[in-house]
């Protein structure tokens, strides 16, 4: 009975933890996000100050190379999209030839004229554009001030961080019992270990993809295929739902700029051999199993991340609940928990990395 009670309490913390997360989005995203960034800094951060850098200074660098980094890749992207916008009118041209084919399709298939369709049409878009423009353009702008008030606010959490992360780590051991204190601290080490592995080891994998990308798109003909190699490594990080996504634009891109079915099937085949090589060759070489979480419960993490904070929750997700796994394994009365979202058993060394590790690895 006291096991069923437990339980019970359990479950009504999560509940009352999911709906905090749900109803505190605003404020949390913004820092959540912070403290991943500030989490793959800090072993920049550290090497920064063990050269006798200040701690100021040195989350002020590490903030620094995070703004330049992100405009390096927007001015990359801002370049490949100057050379995108030239071929606008050809695909604005072969975008009209496609929807009349189905206009066509839809006459022949349905029986509705192509007058009786753009009637449809012309309705739909009077409805859905039946709002004030005025209030259209007020609540762009409104979004648009949200998005820079949330990212400059971003940078400073994540600079403020940086700097009191010693203060924060002593705040979190005083608050435990004195015989947890050294289990605390290996908690935290573990926890920001493993975020600070999957992040930059999820960084160094979307650059390989971009160059993977970026070989398969060129080789098959795709005009633009730098740019959308970009955004393909890009939309990685969210899990399952980018990279599909991505590949989906490309396709579409190639339909609207006349590509024949050859090089749709060539955009296909590089999808499926570059998700090949990233399964089974990049992402055990390089993101490795930092966080050990089976696939059950990575599928429900990122369903619920979308539920309660949508894309930045689908991002969040997986290092979350790596997070929660190292928690639970080190608390006793969550250890349950803990095995119960984690692999079922190490993964033998049949795969093909492990094979290679073996050919150097030492009797």
């Amino acid at each position: 009975m006291a096991k069923l009670q437990r339980s019970v309490l359990v479950l009504f913390l999560l509940f009352l933890l999911v709906s905090g997360l749900y109803f505190a989005k605003e404020f949390l995203v913004p820092i959540t996000i912070s403290g991943l960034f500030a989490m793959l800094f800090i072993g920049f951060s550290n090497y920064l100050e063990s050269k006798g850098m200040s701690r100021g200074f040195s989350a002020f660098l590490s903030v620094l190379t995070l703004v330049l980094s992100v405009a390096l890749i927007l001015y990359l992207l801002s370049i490949q999209l100057s050379e995108f916008s030239t071929n606008v009118d050809t695909m604005k041209q072969r975008l009209a030839e496609i929807l009349l084919n189905i206009k066509r399709w839809v006459n022949q298939t349905v029986g509705l004229s192509m007058k009786q369709q753009d009637d449809m049409l012309k309705q739909q878009t009077q409805s859905g554009a039946a709002g004030n423009p005025g209030t259209m353009a007020a609540a762009v702008a409104s979004s648009l001030m949200s998005v820079t008030v949330n990212l400059v606010l971003g940078l400073v959490y994540m600079f403020l961080l940086l700097y009191y992360r010693s203060h924060i780590k002593k705040f979190i051991l005083k608050i435990v019992p004195d015989e947890q204190l050294k289990r605390t601290d290996e908690v935290v080490h573990e926890s920001a270990r493993v975020a600070q592995k999957y992040l930059s080891g999820l960084s160094l994998m979307i650059l390989m993809l971009w160059v993977l990308y970026g070989i398969g798109f060129s080789v098959v003909g795709v005009e633009n295929a730098i740019f959308f190699a970009v955004l393909c490594g890009i939309l990685e990080i969210v899990p399952f739902v980018g990279n599909v996504t991505g590949t989906t634009l490309t396709v579409l891109a190639v339909i609207v700029q006349g590509g024949d079915g050859g090089m749709i099937a060539g955009v296909l085949g590089t999808y499926f051999v570059i998700q090949f090589t990233q399964t089974y060759i990049i992402e055990p070489l390089v993101v490795g199993e930092q966080v050990s979480v089976n696939p059950l419960f990575t599928i429900m993490a990122i369903v619920l991340g979308e539920l309660i904070w949508g894309v930045p929750g689908m991002i969040l997700a997986i290092p979350g609940i790596g997070i929660v796994k190292i928690i639970c394994d080190n608390v006793p009365e969550l250890k349950p928990y803990g095995f119960l979202i984690g692999s079922q058993s190490k993964k033998s060394n049949t795969g093909i990395i492990d094979k290679i590790k073996s050919i150097f690895k030492k009797d």
